[in-house]
């Protein structure tokens, strides 16, 4: 990991703790058996931005902050990445700067323990991530062929007759 890179994920983990013990605190809806957790921050590869995924104990959200001097402006809104359509708001924490959040979960309560959310979080960034296989068409004349019908479609065929070509 780059060391910038490395530097603002351990100091996105910090600020949340301290969000946790601060803001949070006894908020009931704060999974007692989760804790902070930064997983798979990593570059974008067509900005100057880096996306993982932010666990806490009162959420999971696809997060995305700045590198170096890129513009906070290119953080929010709708994206698509590598063919899924994702939807981002926009966040500050002085302490940290700006960020844009894609919410996945919240409350957490449906995950049993921390390797739980950990685990859905690696899953999530695996499927962005992995390239996307284009489904392909099917050909209706290579369709018709295998059924033991004609390549030319019936009507094609027909006017093909009444000018004695076929």
């Amino acid at each position: 990991m780059h060391d910038t890179l490395e530097r603002k994920v351990a100091l996105l983990e910090t600020v949340f703790r301290r969000i946790q013990a601060t803001r949070m605190e006894g908020v009931p809806l704060l999974h007692p058996d989760l804790h902070v957790q930064a997983i798979g921050f990593a570059p974008e590869p067509k900005a100057p931005v880096a996306m993982g995924v932010l666990v806490t104990p009162w959420f999971m959200n696809l997060l995305r902050f700045p590198l170096g001097d890129a513009p906070d402006a290119s953080l929010e809104g709708k994206l698509q990445w590598d063919g899924h359509h994702l939807s981002f708001i926009a966040a500050f924490e002085a302490e940290f700067g700006a960020f844009a959040i894609c919410s996945l979960a919240s409350p957490m309560f449906e995950y049993v323990d921390q390797d739980a959310a950990v685990a859905t979080a690696r899953e999530v960034l695996a499927q962005l991530r992995s390239p996307r296989v284009a489904t392909q068409t099917p050909d209706p004349q290579r369709r018709r062929f295998l059924l033991g019908r004609s390549a030319v479609p019936p009507a094609e065929t027909s006017l093909a007759r009444m000018k004695g070509t076929a």
